[in-house]
C-alpha cells in the first residue's frame, strides 16, 4: 500500500540539519522571515532533519517519516550529532564494540517486515510493517537517551505512542506485562553463531503494561527526520527514556502481552546488575561504576562533557507516579 501525500517532497527541499538544530533559532528565523512568507517553500515536518548521507528505506515509509508531526515541545539540550547517534551504538548481533554496529549491520534486511502479536489480547496474529502504521499517528520525539554504561545522547526520534498500538488489539484483564523479541537470524546477525557470545539469543525485553501504555513510551521508525538505520534498531525499536538504553529493544519481530513478568537478556544474564525496571536513578550504582554522573556525547579526552544524571533521567514529573509505594533501591 502506497501512502500518498498532497505533495511529494524532493531530497533537495528538505532543510538540513544544520538550520533545525536549535528549535528557538528556528522559530526566531520564521519570525524574521515574513517578507518571504509568499515564498512556497517544501519542508520536511520533522523539526529536525539530517543532511548527512543516508541509506534509503521504502518510499512509503520515507514519506510517512517526512509527514510526521514535529516535536511539540522546546529542545534544552543541545542534540547530539547524527553522526555520532549512528556510530556509537551497542547492538551486540554485529559485534561488542561500539563501531561494529554501523560496520556490520549492513546485513540486516529490514524490509520487508512483519511483526507477530501474541499472548492476552483479543487480536493476535502477524502484521506487516506498513499495514501497522497505516493506523498510527507518526510524530518527532526528542529525548535523551541514557546508556547504562553511563553515557548519554539526545536524539530526536520519528515514531509513535506505543499505547497507540497497543490498544488496537484488545488486550485483556489477563495482560499485566508487554514482552518484546529481537529478530533471531544468524544470517542477518552474525554475532548470534558465535561460540563466544554471551547472550541467550533471541534479544529480549520486557515493560510492565501500565509503562508500555504511557505516552512517554514509543515506537521508533525514524532519526533525524530520516528512516531508522540498521545500527539503530532498524526498522523498528523501542524508546523508554526514562530507563536505561538496554530496555529499547530494537529491531523488534514480536510484541506479546503476558500474566507473569517476562524474562529479559540482561536480567536473565546478570540479576544483580540489570533489573527488570531499569529506571535511571543516580542514587542506585551500578556494582562496577557509579550512576551519579555521565558523560554526554560527544565528548572528549579533553572535554569529555560529564554531567550530572537526573532521576528518570528527567522525566520524573510524568513517570514517577508508576513506582509510587516501590522501594527503587530493590527493584531497580
Amino acid at each position: 500500500m502506497l501512502i500518498k501525500s498532497s505533495s511529494d517532497i524532493k531530497e533537495s527541499e528538505i532543510t538540513p540539519e544544520s538550520v533545525y538544530r536549535d528549535r528557538r533559532r528556528f522559530m526566531g528565523l520564521a519570525l524574521g522571515a515574513g517578507a518571504l512568507a509568499a515564498a512556497p517553500v517544501a519542508v520536511a515536518k520533522p523539526g529536525f532533519v539530517t543532511d548527512s548521507p543516508v541509506r534509503q528505506g521504502p518510499e512509503w515509509l520515507s514519506r510517512r517519516i517526512a509527514e510526521a508531526k514535529a516535536s511539540p515541545d522546546p529542545v534544552a539540550d543541545e542534540l547530539t550529532p547524527y553522526e555520532h547517534v549512528t556510530s556509537y551504538n551497542n547492538f551486540y548481533e554485529f559485534g561488542y564494540d561500539k563501531s561494529d554496529p554501523a560496520k556490520h549491520s549492513g546485513s540486516l534486511k529490514p524490509h520487508p517486515w512483519s511483526v507477530e502479536i501474541a499472548g492476552h489480547a483479543e487480536k493476535t496474529g502477524s502484521v506487516n510493517l506498513e499495514d501497522l502504521l497505516a493506523k498510527v499517528t507518526l510524530q518527532e520525539r526528542v529525548y535523551r537517551l541514557r546508556c547504562v554504561e553511563a553515557w548519554s545522547m539526545v536524539i530526536p526520534w520519528v515514531g509513535f505512542e506505543l499505547g497507540e498500538l497497543l490498544k488496537q488489539f484488545k488486550p485483556t484483564s489477563r495482560a499485566k506485562y508487554v514482552a518484546f523479541t529481537t529478530l533471531m537470524d544468524k544470517e542477518q546477525m552474525p554475532e548470534q553463531a558465535s561460540r563466544f557470545s554471551t547472550i541467550d539469543w533471541p534479544y529480549r525485553e520486557g515493560l510492565r503494561m501500565d509503562e508500555a501504555m504511557h505516552p512517554l513510551t514509543i515506537l521508533a521508525v525514524g532519526l533525524y527526520g530520516k528512516v531508522l538505520p540498521n545500527q539503530n534498531g532498524a526498522p523498528l525499536r523501542l524508546v523508554v527514556p526514562w530507563k536505561y538504553g538496554f530496555k529499547s529493544i530494537k529491531s523488534i519481530v514480536k510484541i506479546e502481552f503476558t500474566e507473569k513478568e517476562p524474562a529479559t537478556s540482561w536480567n536473565v544474564r546478570a540479576p544483580n546488575e540489570y533489573g527488570f525496571y531499569a529506571n535511571v536513578n543516580p542514587n542506585v550504582d551500578h556494582p562496577r561504576w557509579s550512576q551519579a554522573t555521565e558523560r554526554r556525547l560527544p565528548s572528549g579526552l579533553f572535554s569529555p562533557n560529564i554531567i550530572d544524571t537526573q532521576m528518570f533521567n528527567g522525566y520524573g514529573d510524568e513517570v514517577a507516579q508508576l513506582y509510587r509505594g516501590m522501594d527503587l533501591r530493590k527493584q531497580f
